[in-house]
């Protein structure tokens, strides 16, 4: 079963407990698939740092979730992702579905390695995550009701993780999605402001947003002690991915799975019934 991307073969989940592997783990087990998570953490363990660790990760494993940390933009992550598909290959992987995001130079980089391997593979190349609001990276500053983010952002077409998961799981099952790149996006795009509004408006809670200069932004993340690779990554990603290169929608949802994406509107309602963000459901 080994070189058999389909039916029965098992699945490594690399990034297996972030954003979007945790979802594509959770629905390829419901999809009846063997799963392997791969994480510093699991057992055998995986880290993107030491390719000695990767040997045991990919062993009788059929298939491949690839999403790189902490973002493919990051220097040496081509060239890292480039040696681990030589080995997975070496190791009798027939199918890889990537995670790439839009408007990155580097992610379309390691999109073309990949689409230059003799091996079915599928692309994933996403908007920014809706979860990015609820999970990490803008969640303590929501709670804290005050968001302050780089001057100039353009309207973004968030889109859902649940989405790319579920065209992720699909991919693995059903052979139509070989060798086919998907731009993902959702239904519409907003601006960061609109965003928030939108989530204030869901809790009950008056939420700030502040648009700051560059260099300030830049200033306050060295203030809070963020290691200098995090923040030359998110000012390199807000101020280029988030230019206006991405504003359009794309139409990769229905493409896959026939159907429009998640609307963020819907999001906002899930989350803000949870209590994460506090106000009205806490």
């Amino acid at each position: 079963m080994a070189n058999n991307p389909y039916g029965n073969g098992s699945i490594l989940v690399l990034g297996g407990t972030g954003k979007t592997g945790r979802l594509v783990a959770e629905g390829l087990v419901k999809a009846g698939r063997d799963v392997r998570i791969g994480s510093r953490h699991a057992e055998p363990h995986f880290d993107w740092e030491r390719p000695e660790s990767w040997g045991a990760a990919l062993a009788d494993m059929s298939a491949v979730y690839v999403a790189y940390q902490p973002d493919i933009a990051v220097p040496g992550a081509v060239e890292t992702i480039r040696a681990f598909f030589r080995q997975a290959i070496a190791a009798g992987i027939a199918k890889i579905v990537l995670l790439s995001g839009r408007g990155e130079a580097e992610a379309e980089e390691a999109e073309a390695v990949l689409q230059d391997l003799a091996i079915d593979w599928t692309i994933l190349r996403c908007s920014w995550f809706f979860q990015n609001f609820s999970e990490a990276f803008l969640l303590d500053d929501i709670r804290a009701g005050e968001v302050a983010l780089p001057a100039g952002l353009a309207p973004e077409p968030f889109v859902d993780t649940r989405d790319i998961a579920q065209i992720a799981v699909a991919a693995f099952n059903d052979p139509r999605h070989a060798r086919q790149r998907y731009e993902i996006t959702g239904p519409r795009a907003l601006t960061f402001a609109e965003a928030i509004a939108a989530i204030a408006a869901a809790t009950g809670r008056p939420i700030a947003y502040a648009s700051v200069p560059v260099e300030a932004y830049r200033a306050e993340l060295q203030r809070m002690q963020m290691p200098a690779p995090y923040v030359d990554l998110v000012l390199y990603l807000f101020t280029t991915v988030l230019d206006g290169r991405n504003t359009p929608l794309a139409d990769g949802v229905r493409r896959a799975l026939g159907r429009p994406p998640r609307d963020f509107a819907a999001y906002v309602a899930d989350v803000a019934a949870t209590g994460i963000w506090g106000g009205n459901h806490a």
